[in-house]
């Protein structure tokens, strides 16, 4: 009888010990299902480890459904291996160095994230604001941290700027393609060439200090061998060309 109890007293405090043990911050956030693209752009930025040494860290981290709010060739972009410094320096900025619970964070008007700049943190009657994502859940405990988890996710300013302004060029070149077609269609090829070259003027003018090296050299380039030929029809289609050349990168 003696035996059987002390059998069960050690099952019993195996059984507490397993239960009181805890997860790390990627443990957690696996855990949990909701956070299935963070832990995606964790691994392509070569973040995962970071997130499971001993920390301690503060996460604000996006649920699935904030990921969602991006533009999912944005998104497949930022997972490609040539922007993994990118998308870990996205990823950082989600992050700040200790053990800050929202009651804490609630006292501050900012806060410095490991990537080296600020967020931006403001409390309301709805609870707190991380830049302009909302806190929907705090204070989740890990062994190496605390999880508050937001609905938007964080962009650096500089990051900011940058996908604007490939959306704008997206957007200036779609428009002048709708329009230009049928225009080119129905034999009105000057007129099409010139809304053509217009709109990659556009587009350096508008979009060359944030916009991507590629999208600006393939425009420069193109305007200039534009520019150098009296035929419309070819000026049309080297615009063209360069175009549906941005648009597919």
């Amino acid at each position: 009888m003696k035996r059987i109890f002390t059998l069960l007293l050690s099952s019993a405090l195996l059984s507490n010990s397993l239960f009181s043990a805890k997860k790390d911050i990627v443990e957690t956030a696996d855990s949990a299902g909701t956070f299935k693209t963070l832990i995606a752009a964790a691994q392509a930025a070569g973040l995962v480890e970071t997130l499971k040494s001993e920390g301690p860290f503060t996460v604000f981290a996006p649920t699935d459904e904030a990921f969602a709010k991006i533009s999912k060739t944005t998104l497949e972009d930022l997972l490609k291996p040539e922007n993994k410094a990118t998308l870990a320096n996205i990823l950082k900025y989600h992050v700040v160095s200790g053990k800050v619970r929202a009651k804490k964070a609630a006292k501050l008007e900012s806060a410095e994230t490991v990537s080296g700049e600020q967020i931006t943190i403001t409390k309301s009657d709805q609870g707190l604001k991380i830049n302009e994502s909302n806190v929907v859940k705090a204070d989740i405990k890990t062994s190496n941290g605390i999880i508050h988890v937001i609905d938007a996710v964080l962009l650096p300013e500089a990051i900011q700027k940058s996908l604007s302004a490939v959306h704008n060029a997206d957007h200036i070149i779609t428009q002048a393609i709708h329009k230009g077609v049928p225009l080119f269609n129905q034999g009105h090829h000057d007129l099409t060439a010139k809304m053509y070259m217009d709109a990659g003027m556009k587009v350096l003018h508008n979009n060359s200090p944030q916009s991507c090296d590629m999208t600006r050299k393939t425009i420069h380039s193109a305007l200039q061998k534009a520019s150098s030929h009296r035929c419309s029809t070819t000026q049309a289609w080297i615009m063209r060309r360069a175009f549906d050349h941005v648009l597919a990168n």
